[in-house]
């Protein structure tokens, strides 16, 4: 069994949505001064690698601690979408047909290796029809992206879906969002599945929190570290 930590760190100063409050961590205790060492920690609720709850886009959407724990264990299904071009969308075809086997898509952009510049933000997103074709097929949907919608940048354009509308085709109908994953060109893409468990922290009347978001593939010896 090998394990595949597929988190970013969360540090000062990284990259969060245009307008969410900075992350800042500072140490308020040393050991070199108190024997011990505490740092505060400033950040949004959708920092860094998450999960999005329904309250997250809808007003009488169910809050994160309100929802059973085993619900953030998937199987999920990962689906090469590298190649895109920034606000390059992806479309329902380029997605797998349903096949039961699976309930989250992990759409694999490789964005993730301009994480910390600019270009981030400027990241391929689900058009509504792929974001439906999930909602049919039950996926949730995991991306190494900022959003699976657009994010509003000065680079956006008018064809653009605007608003949040992968957001609440798969919040408004019992799947998640799990945004800001990292590493999925490790994850075996040789088999069907794969387990990720990706637990937020028990923060109350959560619309978000970070996960520590890890697949999971008992088909491959754990000879290595995959971290």
């Amino acid at each position: 069994m090998t394990y595949y930590d597929l988190s970013h760190s969360i540090r000062s100063g990284m990259p969060v949505f245009p307008g969410d409050p900075p992350v800042d961590i500072t140490p308020t205790a040393t050991v070199e001064d108190d024997g011990y060492h505490v740092a505060a920690l400033h950040c949004g609720s959708h920092t860094g690698t998450h999960i999005d709850a329904p309250s997250h886009v809808f007003r009488d959407g169910s809050e994160l601690d309100s929802i059973a724990v085993d619900e953030f264990v998937f199987d999920a299904r990962l689906v090469d979408c590298t190649g895109k071009s920034p606000r390059e969308p992806i479309e329902a075809a380029e997605l797998p047909t349903e096949d039961g086997t699976a309930d989250l898509l992990l759409c694999h952009t490789g964005w993730d290796e301009y994480w910390g510049t600019d270009r981030y933000f400027d990241h391929p997103y689900l058009t509504p029809g792929a974001a439906e074709h999930c909602r049919e097929a039950g996926w949730s949907v995991g991306l190494d992206t900022l959003n699976p919608d657009p994010t509003p940048t000065e680079n956006a354009t008018g064809s653009e879906p605007t608003g949040f509308q992968a957001h609440h085709t798969l919040l408004g109908n019992g799947l998640f969002v799990i945004e800001n994953l990292t590493g999925l060109e490790r994850v075996p893409a040789a088999n069907s599945t794969v387990t990720l468990a990706a637990f937020p922290l028990p923060i109350a009347d959560a619309d978000g929190a970070p996960v520590r978001a890890v697949a999971i593939d008992s088909d491959v010896p754990g000879d290595g570290d995959p971290f």
